[in-house]
């Protein structure tokens, strides 16, 4: 009952941006706020989360197993796309939109209603693999193949979060830790990042539109995402030995609805941006009824 409330409460947030964007409209200006977010809030959240339990092997590997659980579902993809889909744009969204997952905005506060901060340094890290996943293989396919791969790295290395973590994982390992009133000041920015995140999400769900449903890409989109990724990654991380914390987390993410980069990118490259904002809303609203089956789930892994 503890893990449901957390995650009610956690989704609240996302209810309350959610309303106040219904209700002020062009008066809230969400960008100003992704501003805020990317480049200021998120690398408290980053550097504090890196630096709450020593760098080891099971942090290490973390995203590294993420990377490489969404590469083979990318991989099954392909090939189903071709069978699946004729058209070129909804093969593209299929391929890749289920792994680009909302790790960032909903991944780390979830972990945190479930696992309290020890989970913050997984979730940061892992949620820095998911970054790398956006900008190279969601580019690649949301633009079809008309891609910039220096263009790519280089919007990646300009995040600032890649370089607080780099500098968090270095003064990790050199047994650095925040004095009490260094680390409050780190914990306030770090949770005024997640706060802002949801709302964020919250503002951009009052933005989708289901009137633009892809029935068939919807289906197949919700069972590669809850059925097939759950299933591959499950009896991956059953047969590998790390700790039953690393495990929980690296599912948890991996669980998590689409994202709203997959509609930035696919309205960047001009690939059905509609159609993928419903696909957004309808994964985040299913994710909520087969949330309580996941943390059964997450529960018994060991």
């Amino acid at each position: 009952m503890h893990s449901f409330e957390a995650v009610f409460f956690v989704y609240l947030f996302i209810f309350i941006g959610f309303i106040a964007k219904k209700f002020f409209q062009q008066k809230i200006d969400e960008k100003s706020l992704v501003i805020l977010s990317v480049y200021i809030f998120q690398p408290f959240l980053t550097f504090w989360g890196l630096l709450k339990k020593d760098f080891d092997f099971n942090l290490a590997i973390a995203p590294f197993i993420f990377f490489g659980l969404s590469l083979t579902i990318i991989a099954i993809n392909y090939f189903l796309a071709k069978i699946l889909f004729a058209d070129n744009k909804e093969q593209s969204i299929f391929i890749v939109s289920s792994v680009i997952g909302n790790t960032g905005n909903l991944g780390v506060p979830l972990g945190i209603a479930l696992f309290g901060e020890m989970s913050l340094p997984y979730t940061t890290i892992v949620n820095l693999a998911n970054v790398f996943m956006v900008y190279s293989f969601g580019a690649y396919f949301y633009s079809r193949g008309s891609f910039d791969v220096k263009k790519s790295l280089l919007n990646t290395i300009k995040l600032p979060i890649l370089w607080f973590a780099l500098l968090a994982i270095l003064l990790n390992l050199q047994g650095f830790r925040p004095s009490k009133n260094f680390d409050m000041f780190l914990q306030m920015g770090a949770y005024t990042a997640i706060v802002i995140q949801l709302l964020i999400f919250g503002f951009y769900l009052a933005k989708i539109s289901l009137r633009i449903l892809d029935k068939r890409l919807t289906i197949a989109v919700t069972v590669m995402k809850f059925a097939v990724l759950p299933f591959v990654s499950f009896v991956f991380l059953s047969f590998i030995d790390l700790e039953p914390l690393t495990k929980k987390i690296i599912f948890m993410e991996i669980m998590m609805p689409l994202a709203v980069a997959n509609v930035n990118l696919a309205a960047l490259y001009h690939c059905k941006e509609l159609v993928v904002t419903a696909l957004i809303f309808i994964t985040t609203v299913l994710f909520v009824p087969l949330l309580p089956l996941y943390i059964k789930i997450i529960e018994r892994m060991g």
